[in-house]
């Protein structure tokens, strides 16, 4: 079995414009690319993920991917997220993919141990992983095996139409619920929280 893991990334410049009110342009460049560097490095450390893939319209960013070990796919400007996903899964496939792990470049608190447990609760398939956001809305991370058994579904209520799409699937489903892992960064608030924390990203 082969696992690719994905990484779909919007320009650095135009990642989480929710969070323009309270960090300039430039604050959240640089938030952007130390949660993609973060992301890689820690993918790089994890090996039961044989290659990782990132997903892109910035050369920026795929350069920058590229500098950390990913294989990259340029996708059109005229695009959305899953679409850009499937363009992705293609080229895992390409590389004998068996299996896909999806991960958003935002998550802050993102670590080589949690994606470890994360891709240990995979069993027997066909399945899915799957790990909501921390208002079990979205989906935070989402493992396929084998590579097509459900289709993509990213955007509002993911996590819920994943595993209902699953379920008339007749697919094993493993909800894992770590919380590095369902901790993205979206709105003012969550930066609050991880401030609050003692987490300063900025």
């Amino acid at each position: 079995m082969s696992l690719c893991a994905i990484i779909p990334v919007k320009p650095l410049k135009r990642g989480k414009s929710r969070l323009s009110s309270v960090l300039s342009v430039e604050e959240r460049t640089n938030l952007n690319k130390r949660m993609l560097i973060n992301m890689l490095t820690c993918l790089k450390d994890v090996t039961q993920i044989d290659y990782f893939i990132v997903v892109s319209y910035d050369p920026s960013t795929l350069a920058i991917a590229r500098d950390l070990g990913a294989k990259t796919v340029l996708e059109n400007k005229i695009t959305n997220l899953n679409r850009a996903l499937r363009k992705a899964t293609v080229a895992a496939k390409a590389f004998n993919a068996t299996q896909v792990l999806i991960l958003p470049a935002d998550l802050p608190l993102i670590n080589k141990e949690d994606i470890n447990k994360f891709i240990e609760h995979s069993g027997k398939p066909p399945e899915i992983v799957i790990s909501s956001d921390h208002r079990q809305n979205g989906t935070n991370a989402l493992l396929v095996n084998p590579i097509g058994a459900i289709d993509y579904d990213f955007g509002e209520w993911s996590f819920k139409k994943h595993i209902e799409q699953a379920e008339r699937k007749k697919l094993r489903i493993d909800i894992c619920d770590i919380e590095d892992i369902k901790y993205d960064l979206d709105i003012p608030e969550d930066l609050e929280l991880l401030r609050l924390k003692g987490i300063i990203l900025n």
